[in-house]
């Protein structure tokens, strides 16, 4: 099998593990591929080419790195976590060996995840997002106004410090922090949650997977507009950004068939 790999550049414990990885993998008659920076990185001979799956190592920050670039390749992916709470990467350092077995015979499981887009001003193309589009303010001390469009049809003007549209992969993130619901990651659903809202409704909304979203500056106050934390544009007065449901699911792969209530329990270690 040919297996693309993805490392946490600035962990010496990750780079050792892919190490690991890697002999691993190429023992068992696989081929594992990277660019030159990984090469670098872990000191082993990865090769160009197109993989068919795709392996992190690290924490969600990572994990969403080698999301994106599997969305791109339209492949399923699969985390080892070494950060702190990892809700996208599952599988633990002592899960190596019972990973690479698993994938010998086929037996990791594939779930898939809406994903998440946006354009601003109408511009082409979207940007695709495995978390959330985060629409915040610039000026730390000034709130931002911001018109929501829903589908067509006005919605509020919100006075706060932003907004975050997020998929239910990215609840657990920036949503979960701006005191939004956490959503299991196979319901079909775009939310929307304001940041420090400066109004009597401030609660998160649960929208249908088609919904479409605009949000629009109303103020003379700019704001930045970022997907999965990569800056996209800002936006004037008048400026918008569009979003809603991506064209294409995201693909992980777990080694565990366990549900996401147990999952929330495990990460926030609640038993």
């Amino acid at each position: 099998m040919k297996i693309g790999l993805t490392v946490h550049a600035s962990r010496p414990q990750s780079r050792e593990f892919a190490r690991s990885l890697f002999d691993l993998l190429t023992a068992r008659g696989h081929e594992v591929m990277g660019d030159d920076s990984i090469r670098l990185l872990i000191g082993r001979p990865v090769i160009d080419g197109n993989p068919e799956v795709m392996l992190a190592v690290g924490g969600d920050g990572t994990m969403l790195q080698a999301a994106h670039r599997s969305l791109a390749l339209d492949i399923p992916v699969l985390g080892f976590n070494q950060g702190t709470v990892g809700f996208l990467a599952e599988a633990g350092i002592s899960d190596l060996e019972r990973v690479v077995e698993a994938l010998d015979s086929g037996r990791l499981t594939e779930r898939q995840r809406i994903t998440i887009a946006a354009r601003i001003n109408g511009e082409s193309p979207a940007m695709a997002g495995i978390n959330d589009v985060v629409v915040e303010k610039i000026q730390s001390q000034r709130l931002v106004f911001l018109d929501v469009m829903i589908d067509g049809e006005d919605f509020l003007t919100y006075r706060a410090d932003g907004l975050v549209a997020a998929t239910p992969t990215g609840s657990t993130a920036y949503n979960f922090s701006a005191g939004g619901p956490l959503v299991a990651p196979e319901v079909e659903a775009l939310l929307l949650s304001p940041v420090a809202a400066h109004s009597l409704f401030d609660r998160t909304l649960a929208l249908g997977p088609d919904s479409k979203i605009r949000i629009r500056v109303s103020s003379d106050r700019p704001v930045r507009v970022s997907v999965d934390g990569i800056e996209l544009g800002f936006l004037g007065q008048g400026n918008f950004v569009d979003i809603e449901k991506g064209d294409r699911m995201a693909r992980f792969l777990t080694l565990y068939d366990h549900g996401f209530p147990t999952t929330v329990k495990t990460k926030f270690r609640l038993s």
